[in-house]
């Protein structure tokens, strides 16, 4: 089967699986590609990985729209996706109303599993929180780190420490089998982001890779948006 190649942050694979009979549907087509930290899947399309379309963060599409990579008058947006707190489902939920109770969270946990600290959006924004909360050193040697939210959920999981957490894009939370959205990140702490598609410059099927991002941000898809974990 002929497919549309797709470079996405792991943010938006629930929602791409979610429309995968749709697309095919409406053009026989089916849908193939990578999804990861949004920086590694930038650096993948400039190093000319071959893809029809992209789902980044909305100011990393801007850049790569300004790069020539991406065809500036496509991109739409997908909706804004919070960073949001994980448990397996047999642990209890925890709360974390203010910065003191997630120190307290974050300290109390034997592992946290986080996606990459430096290309990921979640994965930056847990380093910077923990700075913020002045418990990076000491929560260092408990980190768990993985390449993308999807495969940190997944360890999460299965994972045997007695207190785990973890922390990334609430989409790959409750896409992961196991796993509990737990709740949000406090006031002060808390990171949205808008994701956006857009089709690149050097698609190979623009015609259907465009019908894809119609189908990823358009008003027919707004309940399973909604269910998969975006807003707006």
């Amino acid at each position: 089967m002929t497919t549309v190649n797709i470079l996405s942050g792991g943010a938006a694979q629930g929602l791409v699986r979610g429309v995968t009979e749709a697309f095919k549907a409406q053009t026989g087509l089916g849908i193939d590609g990578e999804f990861g930290a949004v920086g590694i899947m930038a650096d993948k399309l400039r190093a000319g990985i071959p893809a029809d379309l992209v789902v980044l963060t909305q100011a990393l599409l801007a850049k790569l729209a300004k790069e020539e990579l991406v065809i500036p008058s496509s991109i739409a947006d997908v909706g804004r996706v919070e960073t949001a707190l994980a448990v397996r489902s047999r642990d209890p939920k925890v709360v974390a109303k203010t910065e003191a109770d997630l120190r307290d969270v974050l300290r109390s946990a034997d592992a946290i599993y986080v996606p990459d600290t430096k290309a990921s959006t979640a994965g930056q924004h847990v380093a910077r929180v923990l700075d913020q909360l002045g418990i990076a050193y000491e929560v260092a040697s408990r980190l768990k780190i993985f390449p993308n939210g999807a495969t940190a959920m997944r360890e999460l999981a299965n994972s045997t420490a007695t207190r785990p957490i973890g922390c990334t894009q609430a989409t790959e939370i409750i896409a992961t089998e196991g796993i509990a959205l737990s709740g949000s990140l406090p006031p002060g702490c808390e990171l949205v982001t808008m994701y956006t598609a857009g089709v690149t410059t050097r698609a190979a099927h623009p015609r259907e890779a465009a019908a894809l991002v119609a189908l990823l941000t358009g008003p027919d898809q707004r309940g399973l948006r909604q269910r998969v974990g975006f807003a707006g």
